[in-house]
C-alpha cells in the first residue's frame, strides 16, 4: 500500500445520516459560485424574496450548500445548521417564522421541523439522500436501524408536503420503511456543473475510486475491501483511492498497486477524474453517487456495483456487476480497459440526466408553489 497526503477531518454524525465534508467530490466548485454583485442582482430581481424559508440540516456538505445557494437566490432564507437541544429549539422558532421548512435528509431534526410545520400550519419539503432510508446495523449505517428514531422518520415522511428523493430507489425504500403509498414523493436527482466537471485532453491507464472513508464501517459501506481484493486480482493495473483517512488506510491490507490518498478539495480532485480512464464504484450501498456522476462527466468509463441508483445512472455507458464480487468487478474492469470506449458516452449521459440547472429550477418551483 502507498499512502499519500493527509485526510481532512470529517466530524462525527450522531444522527446516522451520511456526513460528507467539503472533499471527495460531493459539492459545488467554488470557481462556479456567483459573485457578490451577481447575487445582489438576483436578490433584487426575485419577486419571491418576501417568502421566508427555514433551511434545516444537521451539518454542512457541498451538495447541501448548493441547494441552499439555489434557494437563497430566490427566497429569504434562514439557515439552521447544528446539533443538540439548542438547535432543535432554533428549528421550532425558525419554522414558525417561515412559510416553508426545507430539510436535507430525513432525521430527528427534520421530524422537529415537519412537526412544527404541522402545528404552525406551514409547509415542508424534505430531501432523501441515501442513509436516511437505510438500515444496515452490521455496518452501523442508516437512520432506520434506531428503534426510537424510526417512528419519527415515519411521521416526517408521511406528513411532509413534498419529499424529493435523489433517486427512485430511495423513493421505493422510503415507501417500504414508512409503510405508505408515497404520494408525496418526487424524484429529483442531484445536479452537476458540466462546465467544471469536464474531460481533459488525455487519459491514463488508471482505475480511480473516490469515497469518504473516515471509519472502519465506511470500508464496508463503500466496498473498499472489495476494491483491495479486485486490485490484487489485477496486479498489472494501477488503482487510486482518494478520500480515505490515513489511519484507516494503514489498517487495510492493500496491495502495492493500490495507492491511497486522503481527502482532497474539489479543485484538487478534478485532475484525478480527468486522468483516470476507468472509474470504479465498489459500494455496497448508494443513493445516487455524486462521485460516480462527476467521474462520468469527466469522461471516465464507469464500472460499478448494482446498488441504489448506480445502474440507472450508468445505463449502457459502462458495466454494472453484483456487489461483494471482486472477481466480477475485476473482469469488468479488464474488459473496459481493453475496449475502445473512451468515456464520451458516459459524459453525454450524465450531462443529459443530471444538469445542475434542472435541479435548481425544480427546487425553486417546489418551494414557490408551496408558499404562494
Amino acid at each position: 500500500m502507498r499512502m499519500q497526503g493527509s485526510a481532512t477531518r470529517v466530524s462525527p454524525n450522531p444522527q446516522g445520516a451520511p456526513r460528507v465534508g467539503r472533499a471527495a467530490g460531493d459539492g459545488p466548485s467554488s470557481s462556479r459560485r456567483a459573485s457578490p454583485l451577481q447575487r445582489a442582482h438576483d436578490l433584487q430581481a426575485s419577486p419571491r424574496r418576501n417568502i421566508a424559508v427555514a433551511f434545516v440540516s444537521a451539518f454542512h456538505a457541498p451538495f447541501i450548500d448548493e441547494d441552499y445557494d439555489t434557494l437563497d437566490a430566490a427566497f429569504r432564507i434562514e439557515r439552521l445548521v447544528g446539533h443538540g437541544v439548542v438547535h432543535a429549539v432554533k428549528i421550532v422558532c425558525g419554522v414558525r417564522r417561515a412559510r416553508v421548512a426545507f430539510c436535507w435528509f430525513a432525521s430527528v431534526y427534520a421530524f422537529i421541523a415537519i412537526l412544527s410545520a404541522v402545528i404552525f400550519r406551514k409547509h415542508s419539503v424534505m430531501v432523501l439522500g441515501g442513509g436516511d432510508v437505510a438500515s444496515n446495523p452490521e455496518w452501523r449505517y442508516g437512520m432506520w436501524r434506531s428503534r426510537w428514531r424510526a417512528p419519527l422518520l415515519r411521521f416526517a415522511l408521511k406528513r411532509a408536503d413534498v419529499i424529493l428523493a435523489v433517486d427512485n430507489s430511495l423513493r421505493l425504500e422510503a415507501m417500504q420503511r414508512a409503510r405508505y403509498e408515497g404520494a408525496n414523493i418526487q424524484v429529483l436527482p442531484t445536479g452537476y456543473d458540466i462546465h467544471f466537471w469536464r474531460p481533459s485532453s488525455s487519459k491514463e491507464d488508471i482505475v480511480l475510486t473516490v469515497a469518504v472513508v473516515d471509519s472502519p464501517f465506511r470500508i464496508a459501506v463503500k466496498g473498499i475491501d472489495m476494491l483491495a481484493a479486485t486490485a490484487r486480482l489485477l496486479p498489472h493495473v494501477r488503482f487510486i483511492l482518494v478520500g480515505i483517512a490515513p489511519s484507516i488506510a494503514e489498517a487495510l491490507d492493500t496491495p502495492a498497486n493500490l495507492t491511497c490518498i486522503g481527502l482532497r478539495s474539489r479543485g484538487e480532485l478534478l485532475p484525478f477524474y480527468q486522468r483516470a480512464r476507468i472509474y470504479c464504484q465498489p459500494s455496497r450501498r448508494e443513493g445516487l453517487s455524486n462521485t460516480l456522476c462527476e467521474a462520468m462527466l469527466c469522461g471516465c468509463v464507469p464500472v460499478a456495483t448494482d446498488v441504489g441508483g448506480t445502474a440507472a445512472a450508468i445505463g449502457g455507458t459502462g458495466v454494472v456487476v453484483p456487489p461483494s464480487d471482486p472477481v466480477a468487478l475485476a473482469d469488468a474492469i479488464e474488459r473496459m480497459r481493453t475496449s475502445s470506449r473512451d468515456g464520451t458516452e458516459a459524459r453525454e449521459r450524465a450531462s443529459s440526466l443530471f444538469p445542475r440547472e434542472r435541479r435548481q429550477r425544480r427546487l425553486r418551483e417546489v418551494v414557490g408553489s408551496l408558499a404562494e
